[in-house]
């Protein structure tokens, strides 16, 4: 009989292993573009749609604002988007993207390709992962 509580066997496990192993992979991709994995992420959501309020983005990428907060100041320094109270609704930040941050999309579309090249997989077979581990995110979410 298997040891239920054998590390192996541990979803948990697994996934803290593989995203601290391919988020690992994407710093040296990501540095020549000055941008940290979490920068990216909000970058991609930008890139997506730009304005965002802070919370529709937050919300896009499961962070709450004291996480996303620090972030969003870093790259506004660095002049990829700006913070800017909604005109509409004083309590609410549109986070906005600058001609450099629209211009950093283009040295962004080699990404996907170079981590896809350094992991050594089949795209169809990565796809395959990402769909699975999004129906495991939608699962694990709370019910609201």
């Amino acid at each position: 009989m298997e040891d239920p509580l054998a590390l192996d066997r541990q979803v948990c496990f697994a996934l803290a292993a593989a995203s601290r192993s391919v988020i690992g992979l994407y710093r040296p991709v990501l540095e020549p573009l000055g941008l940290t994995h979490p920068q990216y992420l909000v970058m991609l959501a930008l890139w997506e749609r730009s304005p965002l309020r802070v919370r529709d983005l937050g919300d896009a990428l499961l962070l709450d604002s004291a996480t996303l907060s620090p972030l969003l100041k870093r790259l506004e320094a660095s002049g990829l988007l700006t913070r800017l109270r909604n005109p509409d609704d004083e309590r609410s930040l549109d986070v906005a993207l600058t001609d450099a941050g629209r211009a950093l999309r283009e040295e962004a579309l080699a990404v996907p390709g170079r981590i896809v090249e350094r992991l050594g997989l089949p795209r169809e077979q990565l796809e395959r992962v990402r769909d699975e581990l999004t129906i495991l995110l939608d699962a694990a979410r709370p019910v609201a």
